[in-house]
């Protein structure tokens, strides 16, 4: 059974840090490339970051000098960590793993809120 949990998320102010885990089972996951997303209501899902099988890392303009993504494939666990959080920054953030079709598996999300 292919899961993707993630976990971390919680209620932070403006200015602090979180780091989100995601936790992959049932799949070779050293072989897809992990994603984060996030998403409010009312607007579409925007990729946040990403890294490749390979480690090489891509950020979103919003979130770079912020953010980090980061994998272990030994614990089959890919991380966000953020920092400088910014109440805009508030959202679901969901896992993603993909490799090139047909397989794409998405987590069930955690809530960040950033107080103002």
């Amino acid at each position: 059974q292919v899961q993707l949990v993630e976990s971390g998320g919680g209620l932070v102010q403006s200015g602090g840090s979180l780091r989100l885990s995601c936790v992959a089972s049932g799949f070779p996951s050293s072989n897809y490339a992990m994603s984060w997303y996030r998403q409010v209501p009312g607007k579409e899902r925007e990729l946040v970051a990403s890294i490749g099988e390979a480690g090489d890392r891509f950020l979103s303009d919003s979130v770079k000098g912020r953010f980090t993504i980061s994998r272990d494939n030994a614990k089959n666990t890919v991380w966000l960590q953020m920092s400088s959080l910014k109440p805009e920054d508030t959202a679901v953030y969901y896992c993603k793993a993909t490799r090139g079709p047909p397989y794409d598996y998405w987590g069930q999300g955690t809530q960040v809120t950033v107080s103002s």
